[in-house]
């Protein structure tokens, strides 16, 4: 996938399934929890979907909206946005045998996600 499309949006939330609920019912997106992952899924009608991450305090705070972009180059662009004055936060990290992502600050505070989009599945299915 060229281009770096947005490829996928996290909300934080306390609860995957609850966060599920709310935006289900709110604007009836299609919501696929994912209990081994303690994670659950969106897809709107149009657009991209997502994913509601847990809080922890840590990686994932209360508030928190992350957006990730698609890359076929997660080094390559980490150490482009190094040079463009972002910085890694999150080195590439495995999602699964065939998918990885990293976080990375640009210039203005904003964290950003990096995705390596496995052509086995979309990010929007975990495993």
């Amino acid at each position: 996938m060229s281009g770096h499309p947005i490829v996928h949006i996290e909300f934080s939330a306390a609860n995957a399934d609850e966060a599920g609920k709310f935006y289900r019912k709110m604007f009836d997106w299609e919501i696929q929890s994912w209990p081994e992952y303690n994670y659950a899924t969106f897809k709107p009608q149009e657009g991209p979907g997502g994913g509601f991450a847990i809080v922890d305090g840590l990686q994932y705070k209360t508030g928190d909206v992350v957006v990730y972009i698609s890359t076929e180059d997660l080094e390559g662009d980490l150490q482009k946005i190094a040079k463009a004055g972002g910085k890694t936060l999150l080195p590439r990290t495995a999602i699964d045998d065939n998918s990885w992502y990293a976080f990375f600050q640009d210039p203005f505070g904003n964290r950003v996600g990096l995705y390596t989009l496995s052509a086995a599945r979309d990010f929007g299915q975990p495993g």
